[in-house]
């Protein structure tokens, strides 16, 4: 069994992200994180203090919230800060999420919800590296519905497009926190399938707001802070 789950993710790994040359030595490559506004200065600021444990950042598609918070994983990982990297997200837009209609075993079934985070990924580590870390579970990808009842040591967890949690399932991560660890909570509220008071990112966002938590940061990018190319802010205004 054990052999057949290391081919599976062998093959998800492959077929998922090995779609490019890779470089020579990816595991060599220096994790530069360099600010482009000062919206992304503050975000990596906040990654990089670890008086910060939990770090809430909003903003629209390419502003590099998920790059930067996957980067600043990346080097945690290789300076020994954490232990593994666990990448989560909720995987439909409704609170239901069943997984068992998707071919393969977790790691294959979340493979159209990850793919932007493990495409960070790739930059530094060859897919064999990445099959490796999965199976020895220093790189987990689990739905938002399997962080309940856990303690997250020593472990960056990156949860991803959370403007489709409920605010009971951001309560529910952010509470998973335990010593050593990070949480990066990233989503677009433009985005969101969920809104008013049952859209958790806007029902965190607005919490903080009014009681800040010493230990808890939260970022916002905007329009300006686009950095993926240049019309996807017109894009964006033309459907606003």
């Amino acid at each position: 069994m054990l052999k057949n789950r290391n081919r599976m993710n062998q093959n998800y790994v492959e077929n998922t992200i090995d779609f490019a040359p890779p470089s020579p030595h990816p595991a060599q490559k220096p994790i530069n994180l360099v600010p482009r506004s000062r919206n992304q200065e503050a975000l990596i600021l906040s990654l990089s203090d670890q008086e910060q444990p939990i770090v809430v950042t909003i903003g629209p598609a390419g502003t590099g919230k998920t790059y930067l918070a996957m980067q600043a994983a990346v080097r945690a990982l290789r300076t020994g800060e954490c232990d593994r990297i666990i990448m989560t997200r909720p995987a439909v837009a409704v609170e239901d999420e069943r997984h068992g209609f998707l071919p393969g075993n977790l790691v294959a079934k979340m493979e159209p919800w990850t793919r932007p985070l493990l495409d960070v990924l790739r930059q530094y580590y060859r897919a064999p590296d990445i099959t490796r870390m999965i199976d020895e579970q220093t790189i987990e990808i689990s739905p938002l519905a399997y962080m309940r009842g856990r303690t997250f040591r020593k472990a960056w967890v990156i949860a991803d497009e959370m403007q489709n949690a409920t605010p009971a399932q951001v309560k529910m991560l952010m509470t998973r926190i335990g010593t050593h660890s990070k949480i990066v909570i990233t989503g677009d509220i433009e985005q969101a399938d969920r809104r008013g008071a049952d859209n958790g990112l806007w029902d965190v966002i607005q919490r903080l707001q009014a009681h800040p938590i010493p230990g808890i940061t939260t970022c916002e990018m905007s329009s300006r802070d686009i950095q993926r190319h240049e019309l996807i802010g017109p894009i964006l205004d033309l459907y606003k």
